[in-house]
């Protein structure tokens, strides 16, 4: 075969983007530049803090640090002004910060890789805008719960159905339901703390999984650098990645409280029910039916739940079989978790705005919770507690009366006494006072209950440990 033939089938075997062959493929599977340059910031700081500390510790000398410091504070400047000419050639975050400092400060840059290795450098790096991440989700979780304090004080008395299985179950108030996402994301808030606690240990000085022979204060760099102390074994510290996978638990779980509130307020928002209705600003409507308006960013927030799940699984995936210490399939850890942090920050802000301008029907919801004998439970309850009967008793006394309110075609309330002491002579007229939905929903005063009184509780408690947490 002649070497033009062989080209040809070179060529062919490797396609037209690979024209060059076997190095244009090492080079694109090998670079990430092209997403791990959001870690400039962390690099740069990782690297001042390694230098003044290389200074402090006599393996550099003062002037060193201080061309380093000065150069890579330019070369920050530099990026943030959008005329750093990032290559691709140069892999990574890492080696193109270093190149450039290389070339404005000359071989003095070279003294900024002593004690440490790209193994510590971009574990430090990625563990910073994790934490960064994570303090970040936490502040949108603290707006999100205090927009839903707000909204359930101003409906602690709205009355709703409550559902199981979405069949109507018992009365409830608007404000005890969105209690329940407080709930539920404050646990979240919780977990991102939690998170932020275990991952709060710096990586640098690890070196590539051995530490170094080098004189080096990491409880230094690790002041510096807000890290409540160093990493304790080298090679758990280049190789872990739990800090991103927890995060992203957090983030997962979290993402599916969103998406079971965003399905609610999808079928909430529709004619069938007509509990609420979106702004314009959170709404879309269609390009052939003028009469449509679409809850658009709920279903977007249900459909990001699947992106920070994928995400999730991604890295889990990655890392499930690698012996310790680095491998470079850890190079794939990055793109999961940046896209999973931003589809969580956009989920959380546009949950919390459209739970801030959502418009409540306050009579959709009282007509709806008065449907489907939703009662029923607090004429077992009376019948217990003022005729003394057994409550399987009194549950089949109930299953009667809700017959005949089904054949007469009227709800609970609208039977006679007439009617219901047919059906047990012992009833009496005061069984009306719990019939009706904002009665029953007033009576369930049990701590975490749903009476308006018991709401507020909740609501002034959750206030004051969100003064408390800050």
């Amino acid at each position: 075969m002649s070497d033009d033939t062989k080209k040809s089938a070179s060529n062919q075997m490797w396609g037209g983007r690979f024209a060059s062959g076997p190095a244009a493929i090492m080079e694109e599977i090998n670079a990430s530049i092209g997403y791990d340059r959001k870690l400039y910031a962390q690099d740069i700081d990782g690297s001042i803090a390694h230098a003044t500390m290389l200074a402090d510790c006599h393996i550099i000398s003062a002037e060193d640090r201080d061309k380093i410091v000065h150069g890579l504070n330019t070369i920050r400047s530099e990026i943030e002004a959008g005329d750093f000419a990032f290559s691709r050639k140069l892999e990574d975050i890492h080696m193109n910060i270093e190149a450039r400092l290389s070339e404005l400060i000359g071989p003095t840059a070279g003294r900024l890789h002593t004690a440490r290795s790209r193994n510590d450098q971009v574990a430090l790096d990625f563990r910073m805008w994790v934490r960064g991440e994570a303090e970040k989700a936490a502040g949108l979780l603290k707006s999100l719960v205090e927009t839903l304090l707000t909204r359930a004080e101003e409906h602690r008395a709205t009355v709703m159905p409550g559902f199981t299985h979405l069949q109507t179950a018992q009365p409830v108030t608007f404000g005890h339901h969105l209690m329940a996402y407080v709930e539920m994301f404050s646990r979240d808030r919780s977990r991102m703390a939690d998170c932020l606690e275990r991952m709060n240990e710096c990586p640098l000085g690890a070196a590539a999984l051995a530490g170094t022979g080098f004189p080096i204060d990491r409880h230094q760099t690790a002041k510096a650098l807000g890290f409540a102390g160093p990493t304790r074994n080298s090679i758990d510290t280049v190789s872990d990645r739990d800090f991103a996978l927890e995060y992203m638990a957090a983030a997962s779980i979290c993402a599916t409280h969103l998406s079971r509130f965003a399905e609610e307020i999808v079928i909430w928002s529709t004619p069938q029910f007509g509990f609420v209705t979106l702004s314009d600003a959170f709404s879309t409507g269609s390009s052939i039916m003028p009469q449509k308006k679409n809850p658009d960013a709920a279903e977007l927030v249900r459909a990001k739940t699947g992106r920070i799940n994928g995400d999730l699984v991604s890295l889990l995936t990655v890392m499930k079989g690698l012996p310790l210490a680095y491998s470079k399939d850890m190079q794939e850890d990055k793109e999961a978790v940046f896209d999973a942090a931003e589809a969580l920050e956009l989920a959380l802000a546009a949950m919390t705005g459209m739970v801030a301008d959502l418009a409540v029907n306050e009579k959709a919801m009282r007509e709806a919770a008065a449907s489907g004998y939703s009662t029923a439970t607090d004429l077992a309850d009376w019948l217990v507690r003022e005729l003394g009967i057994p409550f399987r008793e009194a549950h089949h006394v109930t299953g009667r009366a809700v017959a005949l309110a089904e054949e007469k075609g009227v709800r609970l309330d609208r039977l006679t006494l007439d009617d219901l002491q047919s059906i047990h002579d012992g009833i009496t007229d005061a069984v009306f006072d719990v019939l009706t939905v904002k009665k029953s929903a007033a009576s369930r005063k049990s701590f975490g209950g749903t009476a308006p009184q018991e709401v507020g509780r909740q609501i002034r408690y959750h206030r004051r440990k969100l003064d408390k947490e800050g």
